[in-house]
């Protein structure tokens, strides 16, 4: 009932920051497609356009957490998490794809010379492009926070999605800034400089998900305090086997310990029991901890 309300916690929290997320993403792309229209910004609407994307990819968040939220059910006995990962790599494919569109109409303006005829962008995208930064960096760190504390891998990928409009828009002031110093070729540029960003974050959010669909092992940090609680259990004499996985955003632990080979099947198993709680205690985030115990190696002699 407790990791069921926590779920629940974790899904309100989750729809809340990506609620925020959706209506500053649609005043900003709104914001900055009509700035870079005015201000004759190639590199701003190619920013609009990415933070645009982001209005899609949050949905798509939403409809992961939601589904990986859901209970085990006959066909699914272990859960639904893993398709918060499927939602991470559906956001990876979008921001790639809209990485190498703006990285295309940028290049192609490069390439195609005659400089001087390129217009030079206006104040008012500059203005957008430093209100877009501003902006899109407290996203990042508002989504990151809530990713952390309800460790969605989704809402983490939505956090770096912000991060990469945050550089995006860094790209297109400087363009911006240049174009208007004299030197026009520079708005187009960033455009081609914003999609290297955009691909890197992209690159970045779906080797993470991933990671968690082929059961990676959890961090070392993680194991050894796995290690530093299991040994800390009154009958505990060793570990002699200690496996992880990441599964979505939770993790599973099994582990083979050693314990007094002379004890009854009762007390063994309350060694046990006193491993297992200590251990989906000490992370929320285990869905299941496996401990098997075997008789110590001294008790075998």
């Amino acid at each position: 009932m407790e990791a069921a309300n926590m779920d629940m916690e974790n899904q309100k929290t989750a729809m809340r920051v990506s609620a925020v997320s959706i209506g500053i993403n649609i005043f900003l792309s709104a914001g900055k497609l009509l700035a870079g229209i005015l201000g004759h910004s190639g590199a701003m609407i190619s920013d609009a356009v990415h933070s645009a994307s982001d209005v899609f990819s949050t949905i798509i968040v939403i409809v992961g957490v939601r589904i990986s939220g859901k209970a085990s059910d006959r066909n699914h006995p272990y859960g639904h998490e893993r398709l918060e990962c499927v939602a991470s790599i559906i956001l990876a494919t979008i921001l790639f794809a809209t990485g190498v569109g703006i990285g295309i109409n940028g290049l192609k303006t490069v390439l195609q010379g005659n400089y001087e005829e390129l217009p030079i962008p206006g104040i008012m995208a500059l203005a957008a492009a430093v209100i877009s930064i501003a902006a899109k960096e407290w996203m990042y760190w508002y989504t990151r926070a809530a990713a952390k504390k309800i460790r969605s891998g989704a809402l983490m990928a939505d956090a770096w999605h912000h991060r990469s409009d945050s550089l995006s828009s860094v790209g297109a002031f400087v363009g911006i800034a240049g174009s208007r110093m004299g030197y026009p070729i520079l708005d187009s540029a960033a455009s081609v400089v914003i999609s290297i960003f955009i691909g890197k974050a992209a690159y970045d959010i779906f080797m993470d998900a991933v990671d968690k669909m082929v059961d990676k092992a959890c961090d070392k940090e993680t194991e050894e305090k796995v290690r530093e609680i299991t040994l800390s259990q009154e009958g505990v004499l060793g570990i002699d086997r200690l496996l992880t996985r990441q599964f979505g955003a939770k993790m599973y632990v099994d582990m083979e310990i050693a314990a007094d080979g002379s004890r009854t099947l009762y007390e063994t198993h309350e060694i046990a029991e006193r491993v297992h709680n200590a251990i989906e205690t000490h992370f929320p985030e285990v869905k299941h901890c496996m401990v098997h115990v075997n008789p110590a190696a001294t008790q075998q002699d």
